[in-house]
């Protein structure tokens, strides 16, 4: 049985991992007969989002903790992930991928990653190990891989424009698709970053995760 490594970025779209991306994540690797393992880092949120009105809230929140909801407890500190371990890894989306997981939300093309994603990232990069990153979460990919990694956000022109600064070959993707880089073996797809609805995002990632499946 195949083993995918999946990193959360805590729990909620505007302050942590997306959450239908993150279910429908795990409810694909399922579905193909694979298992997987969710990991977040053990840290502060950037900030805590009410998500009803969409205002700061205090105290702050931990991603590790806030993560575990979404794996129903089942989930470990990122500083435990062992690439060597599983045959690929998936990263899906949400703000917090680009507020906890790095910073581009908030220095963009001077971006910078937490480094137990880095490492963890790198790890499965360095071993020619499949993977998978959907929504927002592709803006990590030119801090992971070489120059001329090919991804996709979507079509959002600014953040087009920033990937391709960090030196990412952005391609244009519809929603209910991937932009497959092969010489990475590195899947994408847009996901909520397009989505207009559960089924929409439904469609690209189960293609993400069935190619991310397939290359490993």
């Amino acid at each position: 049985m195949k083993k995918i490594a999946v990193i959360l970025a805590g729990c909620g779209v505007y302050d942590g991992a997306e959450i239908n991306e993150a279910v429908l994540t795990l409810l694909h690797i399922a579905k193909a007969g694979a298992s997987y393992q969710c990991f977040a880092p053990d840290i502060e949120q950037l900030h805590t989002i009410n998500h009803l009105n969409g205002e700061q809230m205090t105290p702050n929140r931990n991603v590790l903790v806030e993560a575990a909801r979404i794996a129903r407890g089942d989930i470990k500190a990122l500083t435990l992930l062992d690439a060597n371990n599983f045959d690929a890894l998936i990263v899906p989306g949400g703000f917090g991928a680009a507020k906890n997981l790095c910073d581009f939300a908030i220095k963009g093309t001077q971006a910078k990653l937490n480094p137990e994603i880095l490492r963890a990232a790198k790890a499965f990069a360095n071993a020619k190990k499949p993977a998978g990153y959907m929504c927002i979460a592709p803006a990590m990919i030119p801090l992971i891989y070489s120059a001329g990694v090919k991804t996709t956000i979507g079509n959002d022109l600014d953040t087009a424009n920033a990937l391709q600064s960090l030196g990412a070959q952005h391609i244009d993707c519809a929603v209910d698709d991937i932009v497959i880089d092969e010489q990475h073996k590195l899947v994408s797809t847009p996901a909520y970053m397009l989505a207009q609805s559960i089924l929409d995002a439904d469609a690209g990632i189960k293609k993400l995760v069935t190619n991310v499946l397939a290359m490993s």
